[in-house]
């Protein structure tokens, strides 16, 4: 048992045992395992690796070696020692447009030492741990750089599917472009647009064969074929040449400007890095999405630069391209599901054999099959998720400005320009702030949208002197920043206009903070504020920042002399649940009705937090019969105004950022995989006990979460048609009654008694769980219970046994019963505890129904 075995301690004198007392002594060190996943992985990024080092060596204009030589040391070196140990490092189709410049301007030998350098520097770098530092960089302007590259890389490959020879530039490239096409080599034309054709189509094969031949990777299947195409054809094209390893070119000494070569190294340094740290960082993410399978260790990125750069200094001594992380080849390797650093270096050595055993095959392979290929990875480099996602956060200027910039100018000066642009639009932003002033029912409303700095100061003080004396004026604040110049204007205002007779109520997208006010009226909120700022020190609200949509009590720091947690006179702003038992938008937003009031009439906090309801604000909320707190603090109007405040802020910020998605489902339909059936209690949330969204749920919500058998007295054909509908129309494949503690349906059915009275239309929906009553008290079989403990009460014992009922009535109907038959459909029972916010799945256990927790550990991504 672990629990025996004694905590080591810290003894320098201490000898451990060779071996364990009363065995024989260990026969030898014992051999490493790799496991299966790991060998199976290796050889998927093998095969993508192969074609890409040749084609990116092309690209490049280096020795072909080069690319095999990069592959490698990427492979076994960067597996090795770098910290993300599922990410494949090589030649990376980002590195093309930088190696190819360098190899133009400075010659192969020198490149490789420029390589070499830039390794040295990444070492640095890696010392100094600063590679969380390269995440700082917008992801515009990586996209953008990216897109540059891409688009670079496309046009420069596509002469050599034409049959050509690419410029130097994209310009060149392109003006060169019209005699190309005038001068078509018809071979080469139709071996790329073979290559073309078998890397789009061969993941779209369909059915079960297309299942199993999808383990084959594209880019092999694409070169493969039209390799062996050409082959039998006879076609006459230039094809890859690998001259003898005894003959390949290694580093020599940088020769060149000191400047021009210092600028390269810091421009490969920089795209090598970066490409790396933030394909680690998307490898933990594919990662830790990945269903099942062992779990792997979150990528170092400062061990992560180091390995990137001994790989770097390894590549460029032996004569390879300059390594980074890949993309493609890292994706490849998590789905196929490595799961350690094995299968990164087991990929190296496969390269290794290929390079030395496979030469005579390797330069069968047309040169444009290759530039095709390559030509493909550059246009998916220009991604339009990724320009869909820079547009909607407003980033696009920088996003094009980079990408023209690499494209007409180079990687270094492309990226300087999109970083130039990005502080411009970032300091844009912070000093563009819009205040207006408007009268709208004899109420003075300042709105201030931005960031409210000093250099806003100017406008807000004319907008505020707008306001007439003794008049209320509404000061609304979009933004997440003031400085302390903003702020002390604000109050300045704030302190004399209140104290010429008028009253100010200052609202904000966030609740919790304050600003002081003179006055005995309830202070307002103000977002990004901190009340101490000027000394006042007022009990802030403990609230989260999902406050704005969560039905919460606010949590005050201080307590009453019983001991008991009451709620604050100010809690009428603090966005506390009301009457109606919904909660404001905004915090302060949910209220504002009582507060106007209060203002108007000049009463003090009491009134203000009493409001039309005339309770006692020094006494706690007393729950009404449904549970509901019935909060002193709101009109009677509230509920309205925070249904339409709620309403704004969905379309203000939350419908920006699902339109898209949306809009993808509005024009395919409806396909819901499930079914779930729960309460129409407020409490039960389905989307946030299922993590769903839209599209994923076909939900029924009623009294009870109540399924009539067919044919039952008083039915109700609502739940029947929606079963019937998401069962033959929606074809889910699972449908879910979910029940829930404190479910006061329940409690109505034990205090009615069999049988129940049928006077209103709630006594008669509830006499469909009628069976669920008589299933608990017939003691025929063990009752429901829960993993590691009895139900807490009789309440309890009834939402479990529903449950399990309520799947009985759920098989009793055709459609359910013809699906469960052919295998098409299962059913699941859940029951949800609120105030443990525990889930509960239904299982069978030794013939007895037990609802088992849900555990996090259950549940591997």
């Amino acid at each position: 048992m672990s629990a025996c075995v004694p905590a080591r301690t810290a003894d320098a004198n201490h000898t451990e045992r060779t071996h364990p007392p009363h065995s024989p002594p260990p026969s030898g060190p014992r051999r490493p395992r790799i496991a299966s996943a790991d060998v199976s992985a290796a050889v998927a990024v093998f095969l993508i690796a192969l074609p890409l080092s040749l084609g990116i060596a092309l690209a490049t204009g280096a020795p072909l070696q080069a690319g095999l030589v990069a592959a490698a040391v990427g492979g076994l070196v960067a597996g090795r020692i770098g910290g993300s140990p599922l990410q494949v490092s090589g030649p990376a189709a980002g590195l093309t447009v930088v190696t190819a410049d360098l190899i133009q301007q400075y010659g192969w030998r020198t490149t490789c030492a420029i390589t070499v350098l830039a390794g040295l520097a990444q070492l640095g770098l890696g010392c100094l741990r600063v590679a969380r530092g390269a995440l700082a960089v917008s992801p515009a302007i990586v996209h953008g750089m990216l897109a540059g590259i891409g688009v670079t890389i496309a046009v420069a490959q596509l002469h050599i599917v034409l049959g050509g020879t690419p410029q130097s530039s994209v310009p060149d490239n392109l003006r060169a472009l019209p005699s190309q096409l005038a001068d078509v080599h018809p071979a080469a034309l139709f071996v790329s647009l073979l290559t073309l054709t078998l890397l789009l189509l061969w993941p779209r094969l369909p059915g079960r064969a297309g299942l199993l031949l999808h383990k084959i990777p594209a880019a092999l299947v694409a070169v493969a074929g039209a390799t062996a195409i050409a082959a039998a054809a006879g076609l006459v094209l230039p094809k890859v040449d690998l001259p003898s390893w005894r003959n390949h070119a290694l580093a020599g000494l940088p020769e060149g400007p000191v400047l021009g070569l210092v600028a390269a190294v810091l421009t490969t340094t920089l795209v090598c890095s970066v490409q790396s740290l933030l394909g680690a960082v998307a490898v933990d993410k594919l990662a830790s999405a990945r269903p099942g399978g062992a779990r792997v260790a979150r990528s170092d990125l400062d061990r992560e630069l180091l390995g990137q750069g001994a790989a770097n200094i390894v590549s460029g001594s032996l004569g390879g391209l300059p390594v980074a992380g890949v993309a493609v080849r890292s994706s490849a390797n998590v789905h196929a599901g490595a799961v350690s650093r094995n299968s990164t270096m087991l990929h190296g050595v496969l390269v290794v054999a290929a390079a030395l055993l496979m030469v005579p095959l390797l330069e069968f392979i047309p040169l444009a099959s290759l530039a095709a290929l390559v030509m493909a990875v550059g246009i998916q480099m220009v991604s339009l998720h990724h320009i869909r996602t820079v547009t909607r956060h407003r980033e696009v200027l920088v996003y094009a400005v980079t990408t023209l910039g690499v494209v007409s100018f180079g990687v270094l000066e492309g990226v300087a320009l999109g970083i130039a642009v990005a502080v411009g639009v970032a300091l844009h932003r912070l000093t563009r702030t819009r205040i207006t002033h408007e009268l709208e029912e004899g109420v003075h409303h300042v709105h201030v949208r931005g960031q409210l700095t000093f250099l806003a100061v100017p406008r807000l003080s004319r907008a505020l002197h707008l306001v007439p004396q003794g008049s209320h004026a509404v000061v609304a604040l979009d933004g997440s920043f003031m400085d302390h110049a903003a702020y002390e204007t604000l109050q300045d205002w704030q302190s004399t206009h209140t104290a010429q007779g008028g009253t100010v109520e200052i609202t904000g997208r966030r609740s919790g903070v304050r600003i002081a006010e003179p006055s005995a009226l309830a202070s307002a909120h103000l977002p990004g504020v901190d009340a101490g700022a000027d000394g006042a020190s007022e009990a802030h609200c403990r609230c989260r920042p999902w406050t704005a949509w969560r039905n919460h009590q606010c949590e005050r720091p201080g307590l009453l002399p019983d001991g008991d947690p009451r709620p604050d006179p100010a809690d009428a702003t603090d966005g506390g649940s009301g009457a109606d038992g919904g909660s404001g938008a905004g915090g302060a937003l949910g209220t504002a009705a009582s507060r106007t009031a209060a203002h108007r009439t000049g009463t003090g906090a009491k009134a203000a937090a009493a409001g039309a309801g005339g309770a006692d604000p020094t006494r706690a909320p007393e729950p009404d019969r449904d549970g509901a707190g019935a909060h002193a603090g709101a009109g009677a109007g509230s509920g309205g105004s925070q249904l339409v405040r709620g309403i704004g802020t969905f379309q203000r910020y939350t419908a920006p950022l699902v339109r898209g998605e949306l809009a993808r489902l509005a024009r395919e339909g409806q396909r819901p995989a499930q079914l779930f059936l729960t309460c129409a209690d407020s409490r039960v949330v389905t989307s946030m006990i299922t993590s769903s969204g839209p599209g994923d749920l076909f939900v029924v919500r009623n009294v009870g979460n109540l399924v009539p058998p067919p044919g039952a007295e008083s039915g109700d054909d609502s739940v029947a048609a929606a079963i019937e509908y998401a069962v033959e129309v929606l074809a889910v494949r699972s449908i879910t009654v979910c029940g829930h503690s404190g479910c006061g349906a329940m409690q109505a059915l034990l205090d009615s008694g069999p049988g129940g009275g049928a006077g209103t239309p709630l006594r008669r929906w509830l006499r469909h769980g009628q069976p669920s009553l008589e299933r608990l008290g017939a003691g025929s079989a063990v009752p429901p219970r829960l993993t590691g403990r009895t139900p807490a009460d009789a309440v309890e014992r009834l939402c479990l046994t529903n449950v399990v009922q309520q799947l009985e009535h759920l098989r009793a109907h055709d459609c359910v019963a013809r699906a469960l038959k052919d295998g098409a459909l299962e059913l699941h029972g859940l029951y949800f505890h609120v105030g443990e916010a525990q889930a509960y799945l239904l299982t069978e256990q030794d013939e007895e129904t037990v609802f088992d927790r849900v555990r996090a550990v259950d549940l591997a991504m």
